[in-house]
């Protein structure tokens, strides 16, 4: 009788949740035809494309239809999961993708509080100028003025030769080790302004009057900023941090293009130009959607973990 009646309250509950749901989403009609055009983009460039994977376990040629090829199985993953190179380039890929997400975080996260902290608006917004431009020049032309500031002759030897930190030029570009801390610097001079936007808006979200109080009780602009502005900003990098945890495993690929070479290719070639040069250029495409399948696992893995890792510690998360 009493698992009767449990049974029967559980139904009620659910009756009643779904149609507060039906009544909220009556009440939200234009919103939710507002949101159909997104809805029906993501089903056609997001969803449509998964039969694509069926690819990974064939053996794929050209000029055939996806479903009359020839089916070879787990044979693709086997075949990655085998091949030395493809853990070179996965090594390659977190420790790039761990050093732009920590330095991109920080970074973005040091400037939108100094440029909160400034008073001067004209200076404000030049600032702001100067630090977004780099993120509106392709990444064709900022190679190139990478390139060229750390070539022999650039800039970047001429100062070091000028203080007498080094005794001769050096191929900066040339030195595999060297290669991950370049990209990360490089990647902070194009991004760290536009990351900051996003940081920027949500500082302007906390109540002003917190900081009234806080200067009425005589706190410093630091106890202000670290007791304030930061505990204001931290829902927005908290979701911003489960976001790129989900691309953990996407750390970039014009610039590891362009800046890499011969003499570095051990510590610039990522997973992406993996799946270019053994996949697509030999026309191994059942490897290449092997590569990409694997790399989409892992990071949706990472962004539920993340995800739920915030649940656990009472922060704000996706869903």
């Amino acid at each position: 009788m009493e698992k009767h009646t449990l049974q029967l309250t559980e139904s009620t509950s659910d009756d009643s949740r779904l149609r507060a749901f039906f009544k909220a989403l009556s009440k939200q009609k234009m919103l939710m035809l507002m949101s159909l055009p997104f809805l029906a983009w993501v089903i056609i460039f997001k969803y449509v494309p998964l039969w694509g994977w069926t690819i990974a376990f064939q053996k794929y040629r050209l000029g055939r239809d996806i479903f009359d090829q020839a089916w070879t199985g787990l044979d693709n993953f086997k075949f990655l999961f085998q091949e030395e190179q493809f853990y070179l380039v996965l090594r390659n890929t977190l420790v790039m993708s761990s050093i732009n997400l920590v330095l991109g975080f920080v970074t973005a996260i040091i400037l939108a509080l100094l440029l909160n902290e400034l008073r001067r608006i004209y200076f404000k917004r030049t600032v702001q100028t100067i630090s977004y431009l780099p993120h509106f020049i392709s990444w064709v032309v900022a190679a190139n003025i990478v390139q060229t500031a750390l070539a022999p002759e650039g800039i970047f030897n001429v100062l070091l030769l000028q203080f007498n930190i080094i005794d001769k030029p050096i191929l900066w570009l040339g030195v595999g080790e060297y290669f991950w801390s370049i990209l990360g610097v490089t990647e902070v001079w194009k991004n760290v302004g536009w990351n900051t936007i996003i940081y920027l808006a949500a500082i302007t979200t906390i109540d002003p009057t917190q900081y009234e109080a806080a200067e009425i009780d005589g706190a410093s602009r630091i106890q202000r900023m670290l007791h304030i502005t930061l505990p204001g900003m931290k829902p927005v990098i908290v979701i911003l941090l489960i976001m790129n945890l989900g691309h953990i495993l996407e750390s970039g690929f014009e610039p590891q293009y362009l800046l890499g070479n011969g003499m570095n290719v051990e510590y610039s070639e990522n997973l992406d130009i993996f799946v270019l040069k053994y996949g697509i250029q030999m026309n191994n495409y059942g490897l290449a959607t092997a590569a990409g399948m694997f790399k989409t696992v892992v990071s949706f893995i990472f962004l539920i973990a993340a995800n739920n890792l915030a649940k656990r510690l009472g922060e704000n998360r996706l869903y």
